[in-house]
């Protein structure tokens, strides 16, 4: 593992150094925390000094895996070429071993889609007779059922569900806040779990209004659904390579090939741009053009 003396000596390097603020500081010690995660997930003792590119190259493999987008992984990358040229630089290594790595090209490829019918089999592949097995089929209800992003699901708050309307608040990127319908069988297994399992678990503090909490008590992470979900996809024999992420673009193409307006998929993803909900729809340059042409002032 990355020892806190290394991160100690970067955190000055930046600050002094490299005069970065400290919001932009934290940043690169981010990027460096999900390394750590990493080598946390993989249960292998690696010290910094024997960390080689075969090893960075799966890093790369893990966080692209749970979703992350092209742009972000050429930033964390961005970061630990950094930190790695901190340690040369301080006589820490010999040689870098991020020489190599290369950023993810920005292509616009989409992921695997799930068949509702796939989606159907994750769900009932859960064990219910588990103590987590109802928190499990509520959250991928509610993954799928509104379209979230991962870390959207992980921060769902209790106090953001409005059942009585049919909607739920979530707070997206940039700290923005949309309102999102939420079905009729997302909401029964959310409430399943939020009555007869939440109610059971001593909840740390500060977690009291989180909805998917761990056995801890503490909010769900980012990886635990990760890894719930590639555990579910290996139960069922699904032959893709799935994350949150997948049951995010499912909910846009089902929708979208049900009739669904593109605007409305626009609101319910959170996009700013008509053109990133485009990623996500499979719609083809011609009807989106048709869109825009048709609802534009200006043409």
């Amino acid at each position: 593992m990355i020892n806190n003396p290394y991160l100690k000596s970067y955190k000055n390097y930046l600050r002094l150094e490299r005069g970065l603020s400290g919001n932009s500081i934290q940043a690169y010690l981010h990027d460096i925390d999900q390394l750590q995660q990493y080598l946390e997930y993989t249960k292998e003792p690696i010290d910094i000094k024997n960390i080689t590119i075969d090893h960075l190259k799966s890093f790369v493999t893990w966080i692209h895996e749970l979703g992350m987008l092209p742009s972000t992984q050429a930033r964390v990358i961005s970061g630990l070429k950094s930190f790695f040229g901190f340690l040369q630089l301080e006589q820490e290594i010999s040689s870098d071993p991020t020489a190599l790595l290369e950023a993810p090209k920005m292509s616009r490829k989409l992921p695997d889609t799930l068949y509702l019918h796939e989606i159907n089999d994750l769900i009932a592949a859960i064990d219910l007779s588990r103590p987590e097995g109802m928190r499990n089929k509520a959250m991928l209800e509610v993954l799928y059922g509104c379209g979230l992003r991962v870390t959207e699901l992980t921060e769902l708050r209790r106090s953001g569900i409005y059942e009585d309307s049919g909607f739920v608040k979530i707070i997206g990127k940039g700290n923005k806040e949309r309102i999102v319908p939420i079905g009729s069988s997302a909401m029964k297994y959310l409430r399943i779990y939020l009555d007869e399992v939440r109610v059971h678990i001593p909840v740390q503090e500060g977690h009291q209004d989180y909805v998917f909490l761990n056995k801890h008590g503490q909010k769900l992470s980012r990886i635990s659904v990760f890894l719930i979900i590639k555990a579910l996809a290996k139960k069922t024999g699904l032959n893709k390579t799935i994350s949150p992420h997948t049951f995010r673009h499912s909910f846009a193409t089902h929708l979208i090939e049900g009739g669904a307006d593109l605007r409305a998929v626009q609101e319910m993803l959170g996009h700013s741009s008509i053109t990133t909900t485009e990623i996500y729809t499979h719609l083809d340059r011609d009807y989106l053009r048709g869109i825009i042409t048709q609802f534009h002032p200006r043409s």
